[in-house]
């Protein structure tokens, strides 16, 4: 079985009560909206990470102001090969951030095509990844620790999916 990490950065940016969002098709090509970020170039700090990723995808420049945390995530995938897969774990940076410049665009030939800001109430409504939920959360309660306690780390499954843990409390 092969093993693959991959480490990405993402920003948390609330003003006024909405958060910035961007919209990415998942595997089925639904469109779905992902907090502004992305994967980590080799040998580039996650701190710079974000703040290209938010440009990239939103068109404005951000100060990152805080770290909220770190979220892990394990899945088996196919690899192509027969009776090959792929490990896949994920660790994803979560970062608070603040617009300081720029102007609202989308991204052109990028994982993205669309960013808006979106109330924070309508967050729920709308079809989302689930480290949306997860970074708002980190935001909101601010763990001293950076870790959402409560939430057991992901098993893998075969079919790519993380096996659920036991129920989650309600925010």
């Amino acid at each position: 079985m092969r093993r693959k990490l991959r480490v990405a950065a993402y920003a948390v940016c609330v003003r006024d009560g909405q958060i910035l969002l961007a919209r990415s098709p998942a595997p089925d090509g639904t469109p779905e909206w992902v907090l502004p970020g992305g994967g980590m170039e080799h040998g580039e700090d996650p701190y710079d990470t974000v703040r290209r990723e938010v440009t990239e995808e939103t068109g404005y420049r951000i100060e990152v102001t805080g770290l909220l945390g770190v979220d892990s995530s394990r899945r088996l995938l196919p690899s192509g090969r027969p009776l090959r897969r792929t490990d896949h774990h994920g660790l994803r940076i979560v970062y608070e951030g603040e617009v300081t410049g720029g102007e609202l665009r989308y991204e052109i030939g990028g994982s993205t095509d669309f960013a808006a800001w979106h109330d924070l109430d309508a967050v729920p409504g709308l079809t989302r990844v689930r480290l949306v939920d997860t970074a708002l959360r980190l935001w909101r309660e601010r763990p001293p620790h950076g870790r959402l306690e409560h939430l057991p780390a992901p098993r893998p499954t075969n079919d790519g999916r993380p096996v659920p843990g036991p129920p989650r409390p309600a925010p």
